[in-house]
């Protein structure tokens, strides 16, 4: 069954520093056109961190699109044709302090299909040793570390709210278990 659309005109209708709304007319495999309202962006990474003492890294911060402060993993915004990987080293090392020496995919997967082109790159990083911040302008980011023996206990108590932390934790717990057991 096909089901791929054809974009036949595309209205920028905003372009800023991160994202970028267009309006795309599309005509549907049945040839009927319809609207699609899509942010495009550059796309962005998570880590999970675990430093030798067996803590997972955590940035609390507000978010000012959810009216409240969420307690997220490592994350940030890949700049245009980025590796992820070496995106996640940098964005670990800014908002955290901290290099990893050992740095594992763990999945890549789109945010929101239905109006996003935004793909999020999860990654494990361990073997970390300290080093310094290096905040973006505007950041205000309180580094939290939790046991690594907490962390199922948080993703079921409902503690976290953010799905790249939620979804990235849950897929390095494995890995986590394999690598740190108890």
């Amino acid at each position: 069954m096909n089901q791929t659309e054809t974009i036949t005109y595309t209205e920028t209708l905003y372009a800023g520093r991160v994202v970028h709304l267009r309006l795309d007319t599309v005509t549907l495999p049945d040839g009927k056109e319809s609207k699609r309202e899509i942010i495009s962006h550059s796309g962005a990474v998570c880590i999970v961190a675990v430093t030798p003492e067996r803590n997972v890294l955590f940035a609390r911060q507000f978010r000012l699109a959810t009216g409240g402060t969420l307690l997220e993993i490592p994350a940030g915004k890949l700049e245009p044709e980025e590796d992820p990987a070496a995106c996640a080293v940098r964005e670990l090392e800014e908002e955290t302090g901290y290099r990893t020496g050992k740095i594992v995919p763990l999945f890549a997967a789109f945010a929101s299909p239905g109006y996003t082109t935004e793909k999020i790159y999860a990654f494990l990083a361990t073997e970390l040793t300290p080093s310094q911040t290096n905040f973006d302008e505007g950041e205000n980011i309180e580094l939290v570390t939790i046991p690594l023996s907490e962390i199922e206990t948080l993703l079921h108590s409902g503690g976290l709210t953010d799905m790249k932390s939620i979804a990235a934790l849950y897929s390095a717990l494995p890995l986590l278990q394999l690598s740190f057991p108890q």
